[in-house]
């Protein structure tokens, strides 16, 4: 075994422990353990409401993600080719995502109501500002030489930005896309939590009503495995890139 692959096995054997012994500190009122989360995964699993749940939530998802990726990099190129623009935007997105999304919540349901199109916002509304400040520093701090060659050759705006600064800038965008997945994912969920009637996160927020630890558990443990898979993909897709 991989030196690397047995410090992740390492890694979730403690983790699986520090479950366990928490479950027994509890007493199964605060959390379940990991027996009894497995079951109630496995009852979801066998449960079509539980599907349907699962695909409004990947409905939602990926229609904020796809939304998220093209804006937050569309919108950071255009705003890192112009350095005075950059500077003057990045304090301000900054600030905006600092605003806890609370007190954004009535807003959006004024304007979106308790459908798709709501959780959609609830998801971009978390995970385009942070790319779109990764895709515009790394256009900032890429080095002048080649902005300045691509002027010597002659290259016009739409080359410039294929065969120059997008390559240049692309690990950074691998690295902002990475955290765009898991925090549009967290904004989705909560827009369930809040704004839904169906999804993964109503029933989250159903079965803490009911004391179902287990259950909200089940369902936290799909969407971190769901969150890691994703973000391991792009990982080794960036590491198959540089190679």
């Amino acid at each position: 075994m991989k030196p690397d692959h047995l410090g992740t096995l390492l890694v979730l054997l403690a983790g699986l422990a520090a479950w366990q012994i928490l479950a027994v500190v509890a007493g199964g009122a605060g959390i379940a353990s990991p027996a009894q989360t497995i079951t109630a995964l496995r009852r979801l699993l066998a449960d079509p409401g539980f599907w349907r749940d699962v695909a409004e939530t990947g409905r939602a998802f990926g229609l904020s993600l796809a939304i998220v990726l093209a804006g937050g990099i569309a919108l950071g190129l255009v705003l890192g080719t112009s350095r005075l623009a950059g500077e003057v935007t990045e304090p301000i997105l900054v600030t905006l995502y600092a605003l806890p999304k609370v007190t954004l919540y009535p807003v959006v349901l004024l304007l979106f109501g308790l459908g798709l199109s709501a959780r959609v916002a609830f998801g971009v509304m978390h995970g385009v500002i942070p790319l779109t400040l990764f895709a515009m520093n790394a256009v900032l701090r890429m080095r002048p030489v080649y902005l300045r060659t691509a002027a010597t050759m002659r290259l016009t705006r739409w080359q410039t930005v294929a065969t120059v600064i997008w390559p240049a800038i692309l690990p950074e965008i691998y690295a902002g896309a990475r955290l765009a997945v898991s925090l549009t994912l967290l904004g989705v969920l909560i827009g369930e939590m809040f704004a839904s009637q169906r999804g993964l996160g109503h029933l989250a927020v159903g079965a803490m009503e009911r004391g179902d630890m287990a259950s909200v558990l089940a369902v936290a443990l799909l969407l971190t495995g769901f969150a890691v898979t994703i973000n391991a993909a792009l990982l080794a897709l960036d590491r198959t890139r540089q190679r």
